[in-house]
């Protein structure tokens, strides 16, 4: 068996090795004329001046948190200090794994413009290069990481081959520190870079477009570089640490209920098999993604959108052949049981397939809602012909009807899943499609750096068959940026319910009873909390960006010459009111996110922090869907009018009053899409998380006949006792 373990970090590795010698061959390429460096490096510049800053306060949260940890390691039978150490690793993982993607899109950005003068072909190679090596550093960090401190944990707490028992339970419970690390580090990027980027987006584009006149990513418009340093502090550093995050958590959560699960036979690992199974898929998961990755070839004028497809197909293909493999070599033969549900290895692979095809329909259901040319993007666009305010009423139409397809798609994965395998096969289905993160991290990443590759085109007034080629790249990576949060979206899903039944199990709880009244208190608050996190998130962007509209409305009217290209715009300004704004914004959101679920659970009790986690997860995945969905189609909508769009038998351009009218609804959907949209995943499953690290501190809460105490009503004496059959109903009502 110990060869075996040392093999999963040994992929990490493996990823990591990947990551440098793609990196060394971005960097290598043609970064183009001294003055498209010169932009590169203000785009540069910023983006880890806001990651220093942001960094300096993440690390006071650090200290603050592993004060608390410590407490709840010293005082608690199921756990251990060290937690501490697993809770620190795991946030410099998650920050590393961001600052990875920012460093690498800041550099690939300007050489996928040099090398749009030579070809649409080169220019996606250098693009998706530079998003391949933040999936791999991601999918590396995540394996090496887990892998390696399940191996420590293990032989500190584990003196025997036993799969199950308190030993056991104490080293998940230290592992669940790392994940811990990794999802709050990840709630603050993801929220800090969405209000960053999407206030200077906003102020650019309503000052710049509507206002000005003036095309996007304009050199004249002050807000143009804290608008492209907000493309990779947001959707590339802040994408990177969510999909650590979903990755390291969903892995973490299959091997806790893994310890649950009881085997027929013998296996080859002493009981282990169903605790490292989800942890050699992910590993596995690194080759198959490596192989989807350099499948992804297009020639000149072929379809960008195909090829990103095709590897992504390819990937999924494969990493569903490794796991069946795996899980045949792995499991015994025979019956497999967990909490009364019985299966055999056939039937997880089968769930691990469900895994794979609910995350490949869910990326083609959100393709559907968001690309262009397709019948919701299209009815933005007709609807932006009457006016700004039928251009926001149908984006939002069109996001709330994008919530139906993914959620049946969801229910019926979590249904299949559970027929299969139980509880274990949720979990093993969520890591199945959580194997292919690479992957999706390439494909995702890939859009902002065309998308900044468009910008530095621009701004350096390159030819404009450069601009056309950076644009196709652009509206492909728009919608393989929602795709992606699609995907992230339907794994936040499967992992939390996957949290979800591990919190159960940990704090010893069988049933969540909603008609107990205090439960179903915690169901409404739960549900409540994506919606006050969604309120202050938008509210931040929309402070944020007033301040920035007022300077640069200051700056074109007090800079000479700045509309006639002869002034320099003060771009720094502009950078520092979405950095001071980012910073400070972002911490209210945080600690709701990680109070709730402490504040709850010691206070009522792990059933009723169960029936929040409930509420929470419901309503912040619809939330999630309709926000994402909304802000993508929008978006594209807008871009629709930049080669022309036939809008009620008439063409419209650029400039046009629909056009307008679409940058309006852009503007609406850029905080839903890029700021409170994608925070939902990491608001979900950080408090299933949160949950989870408390449980064995708040399980001796629950009595031992009930899963939690009630008020007892005086009943009159008179009254008969139920009749044995209506039993057990009558036990539920009478608690109320």
């Amino acid at each position: 068996m110990t060869p075996f373990l040392y093999a999963v970090p040994a992929l990490g590795l493996f990823a990591l090795l990947y990551t440098w010698v793609r990196a060394g061959w971005v960097a290598r390429q043609d970064a183009g004329s001294e003055h498209m460096r010169t932009i590169a490096g203000y785009i540069a510049d910023g983006a880890i001046a806001f990651l220093k800053a942001e960094y300096k306060v993440l690390a006071l949260f650090a200290l603050i948190a592993s004060l608390f940890l410590g407490y709840l390691g010293f005082t608690g039978e199921r756990s251990s200090p060290i937690i501490i150490i697993a809770f620190l690793i795991g946030a410099v993982f998650s920050a590393t794994a961001g600052f990875i993607g920012m460093k690498i899109a800041t550099q690939a950005n300007v050489r996928t413009a040099q090398a749009a003068r030579t070809s649409l072909t080169q220019a996606l190679n250098v693009s998706f290069s530079g998003g391949s090596v933040m999936g791999m550093g991601v999918a590396g960090l995540a394996v090496l990481g887990l892998g390696s401190l399940f191996i420590v944990f293990y032989k500190l707490f584990v003196p025997s081959m036993l799969a199950t028992g308190p030993e056991m339970e104490k080293a998940l419970e230290v592992l669940t520190g790392f994940s811990l690390g990794a999802e709050s580090i990840a709630l603050f990027a993801r929220v800090g870079g969405g209000i960053y980027t999407k206030a200077a987006d906003v102020g650019a584009d309503l000052v710049g477009k509507v206002e000005a006149g003036i095309p996007e990513d304009d050199p004249r418009n002050p807000a143009t570089i804290a608008d492209n340093v907000g493309d990779n502090v947001g959707d590339v550093a802040g994408m990177g640490a969510d999909l650590f995050g979903s990755y390291v958590a969903t892995i973490l959560a299959t091997m806790v209920l893994g310890r649950e699960v009881q085997l027929g036979n013998a296996d080859k690992f002493g009981g282990l098999s169903p605790i490292l199974l989800p942890m050699a898929i992910a590993g596995l998961g690194i080759v198959a993604s490596l192989v989807g990755i350099l499948s992804v070839r297009v020639k000149e004028g072929g379809s960008v959108q195909g090829a990103l497809n095709l590897g992504n197909y390819i990937s999924v293909v494969v990493s569903g052949i490794f796991s069946y493999v795996l899980i045949k070599w792995m499991l015994p033969a025979g019956d497999i049981t967990i909490r009364g549900n019985t299966f055999d290895a056939n039937h997880i692979f089968y769930a691990v397939v469900v895994g794979l095809g609910v995350g490949t329909l869910m990326s083609i259901i959100t393709e559907y809602y968001t690309a262009m040319g397709k019948r919701p993007v299209s009815s933005i666009v007709q609807q932006s012909s009457t006016g700004h305010a039928t251009t926001v009423i149908g984006g939002l139409a069109v996001g709330m009807e994008s919530t139906v397809l993914p959620i049946l798609v969801l229910a019926g994965g979590i249904i299949l899943s559970f027929q299969f395998a139980g509880l274990y096969g949720v979990a093993i289905a969520a890591a199945g499609m959580m194997a292919t993160t690479a992957m999706q991290l390439a494909i995702d990443a890939f859009g902002p750096i065309a998308d900044n590759a468009g910008g530095i085109a621009e701004m350096s007034e390159l030819p404009k068959e450069v601009r056309e080629r950076t644009d196709i790249l652009d509206a492909v990576g728009n919608t393989t940026a929602a795709t992606g949060k699609g995907f992230a979206i339907a794994s936040a899903a499967l992992t939390s319910l996957a949290l979800f039944a591990a919190f159960m199990g940990t704090a010893h709880i069988d049933v969540i009873d909603i008609s107990n009244a205090r439960v179903l208190a915690g169901l409404f608050v739960g549900a409540m909390v994506p919606f006050i996190f969604s309120a202050l998130a938008i509210t931040a962007v929309g402070q944020a960006a007033m301040a920035m509209v007022q300077e640069v409305r200051r700056q074109f009217r007090e800079i000479p010459g700045i509309m006639e290209g002869t002034g320099r715009p003060e771009y720094e300004k502009c950078v520092a009111i979405s950095t001071e704004a980012a910073i400070r914004k972002m911490v209210l959101p945080g600690a709701i996110a990680l109070l709730s679920p402490i504040i709850i659970g010691f206070i009522f009790g792990p059933e009723v922090l169960g029936g929040t986690l409930a509420g929470v997860t419901v309503s912040g995945v619809l939330m999630a869907m309709f926000q994402s969905n909304a802000g993508g189609a929008w978006d594209n909508a807008k871009k629709s009018f930049e080669k022309g769009v036939l809008v009620n038998g008439k063409m419209e351009f650029k400039g046009s009053d629909a056009h307008k009218a679409s940058v309006t609804g852009d503007t609406v959907g850029d905080p839903f899409k890029d700021t409170s949209g994608p925070s939902m995943n990491i608001l979900i499953k950080l408090m299933s998380i949160v949950s989870l690290v408390i449980a064995p501190h708040i399980a001796r809460l629950v009595p031992a006949e009930r899963g939690m105490a009630r008020p007892q009503l005086q009943r009159p004496e008179r009254m008969a006792p139920p009749a044995p059959a209506a039993r057990t109903v009558y036990a539920s009502i009478s608690g109320l």
